[in-house]
């Protein structure tokens, strides 16, 4: 079979839903069919060895478990195609069914997670079918679980984006370890039952054809002044990993608290990392002052538009939070300034601009710019860490590959702490981490 970075796989199954459901045809919202979202999330999970875990007998539980949560996610089986018109995203789902993939590897052990990957690629064998191009009639749905040489587990999974956001993941990856752990039984059991409902986020009638003086910001260009897109390509990235505790994490808001105006309410943890992280990440890349800067975040809308979407919706129900200064700015004014600008990016996102952003994505194929943009993935208040498929919690959760986006993600057993991962080109690598990592500036 198979061979990738030392992991090699020894057996390749399709697994179908439990109880087929019959043929149909599901229609994918404007947001899920954006040209953005049209890869796979990649998500990383390691569990340390025990004595009591037979492979053999966990690779039976993992196949009962997907075969039995796909009923009632049953669309994770199908396959994912541009509607006829062009219109958008579907799935056809005929209970074609989703990859599991078992493999060995003799040359990791759970340990070598606690540090980066010493290059971008390096765990790429943990997902070792990608789903490369969502249309290419791959499955949409991968799970690959891998025995390393000290007896602990790594378990990879590819979720297609334009079928789950984040939330949407974590629900099933939790729901689908609940049936590999034996807290679930039946698919009635699920609290709360998934929900697919993708006209909910499709522009609405009474709104269409507004005239929007400009597209949301996240979608306007902006100058490029430094070939920005050649500091990723021109070099080779270096993967770092940096770990905020609670006290590194008090340190910076009283840090940002210090400088910010009378009567200006308190900054979030949320607001003051992520303002830290960019402000580190365009001081370590030595920008021209007036190259204009983005960092774009995801912004869950489930309770921002009206009505409120059911619980149990696990589509993309997410748009961008767009913080926008320059170069020059946010390495000259103080902490508080760019965890400010976080923070009105956020106050942006209700109703009114979610439609909007709808709108736009279902009358253009228009993508986010990526001039001077640095795109912040916050997966550490998803529920990942909690994912037991009987083999207790993970100890590292993390993506496949590390590359030029920044990931926020939770840490074992510190549930006030935040790990960070990001690739920076190799000149800029040491300056970075220098940066990131003091609080005191």
């Amino acid at each position: 079979m198979a061979a990738f970075n030392s992991v090699e796989v020894k057996h390749v199954h399709v697994i179908t839903p439990a109880e087929p459901p019959p043929p149909c045809l599901l229609p994918l919202s404007a947001i899920d069919s954006q040209l953005m979202l049209r890869f796979p999330n990649e998500y990383l999970l390691i569990y340390t060895p025990s004595p009591a875990l037979d492979r053999s007998t966990i690779s039976s539980s993992f196949r009962a478990a997907l075969s039995q949560v796909l009923v009632s996610y049953f669309p994770l089986s199908g396959r994912v195609r541009e509607r006829p018109d062009a219109s958008g995203l579907e799935v056809v789902s005929r209970s074609q069914g989703a990859l599991f993939l078992e493999a060995v590897s003799d040359c990791y052990s759970a340990e070598d997670f606690d540090r980066p990957p010493p290059s971008i690629a390096k765990w790429r064998g943990f997902l070792t079918f990608p789903e490369e191009d969502a249309l290419d009639g791959s499955p949409p749905l991968v799970v690959q679980l891998t025995w390393l040489k000290d007896g602990a587990a790594a378990v990879g999974v590819g979720l297609s984006h334009s079928l789950c956001d984040g939330i949407g993941s974590a629900e099933f990856l939790n729901s689908f370890a609940d049936f590999a752990a034996g807290r679930l039984r039946a698919a009635s059991e699920l609290k709360p039952p998934p929900v697919w409902d993708r006209h909910l986020l499709n522009p609405q009638p009474q709104f269409c054809h507004r005239r929007y003086s400009s597209p949301p910001p996240e979608f306007q260009r902006v100058p490029d002044l430094c070939r920005f897109m050649s500091l990723f390509t021109d070099e080779p990235l270096v993967p770092t990993a940096v770990t905020f505790g609670k006290t590194h994490i008090t340190s910076l808001k009283s840090l940002a608290h210090s400088t910010r105006r009378p009567g200006v309410p308190a900054l979030t943890a949320f607001e003051v990392l992520a303002a830290h992280i960019w402000r580190s990440w365009a001081r370590s890349l030595k920008l021209p002052p007036n190259q204009t800067l983005k960092l774009l975040f995801s912004i869950n809308v489930r309770k921002r538009i009206k009505p409120n979407l059911p619980s149990g919706y696990y589509g993309n129900a997410f748009v961008l939070g767009c913080a926008q200064t320059t170069a020059g700015e946010l390495a000259e004014k103080k902490l508080d300034h760019a965890a400010s600008l976080v923070r009105k990016a956020k106050e942006r996102v209700g109703d009114e601009h979610v439609r909007h952003v709808a709108e736009t994505l279902s009358e253009s194929r228009v993508c986010p710019d990526l001039i001077g943009v640095l795109i912040l993935t916050q997966w550490s208040r998803l529920g990942l860490e909690k994912v037991d498929f009987g083999m207790g919690r993970p100890v590292h959760v993390g993506p496949i590959c590390s590359d030029r986006h920044c990931f926020l993600l939770p840490v074992n057993n510190q549930t006030d702490a935040v790990k960070t991962m990001l690739a920076v080109p190799t000149s800029a690598v040491d300056k970075y981490e220098s940066m990131v990592r003091n609080v005191a500036t």
